[in-house]
């Protein structure tokens, strides 16, 4: 799975949180490549709810 369609999954406007907050994305890319998804979504859980109230997904 890509960090992009993690994302998506986890309800997140990828693009936006790229722009918004380059570092922690930077970051987040990175380290979503050496975990498992399940264990990145363990480690991050309270930090993703963060991000996808600032940078929540738009439904079409």
């Amino acid at each position: 799975m890509e960090f992009q369609e993690y994302l998506k999954s986890k309800k997140i406007d990828a693009e936006a949180f790229r722009k918004g907050d380059v570092l922690r994305y930077q970051e987040w890319s990175t380290l979503f490549e050496t975990m498992h998804p399940e264990s990145f979504t363990g480690h991050k859980k309270f930090l993703i709810n963060e991000i996808r109230r600032r940078y929540l997904l738009k439904e079409d």
